[in-house]
């Protein structure tokens, strides 16, 4: 979503009473594609940090053996 895309929608959520059904079917439309991507976005950078994490503590693992041990 572009900021003029956005700021339409702003718009129309501060006065949705002066506008038509299809605008504000085309901003709930919009919204909903939004909130989908956004949602997914933010699952998708979860799983990824969940790895990164998953990662480093292995490594901190056997970094620390060969500490001990060393």
């Amino acid at each position: 979503m572009t900021e003029g895309e956005f700021e339409k929608i702003v718009d129309l959520y501060l006065d949705s009473t002066s506008k038509s059904n299809v605008e504000l079917t085309n901003a709930m439309n919009s919204l909903t594609k939004i909130h989908s991507e956004t949602k997914q976005n933010i699952i998708d950078l979860t799983y990824y940090l969940d790895s990164i994490e998953e990662m480093y503590n292995k490594i901190l693992n056997e970094y620390n053996l060969r500490i001990k041990n060393g």
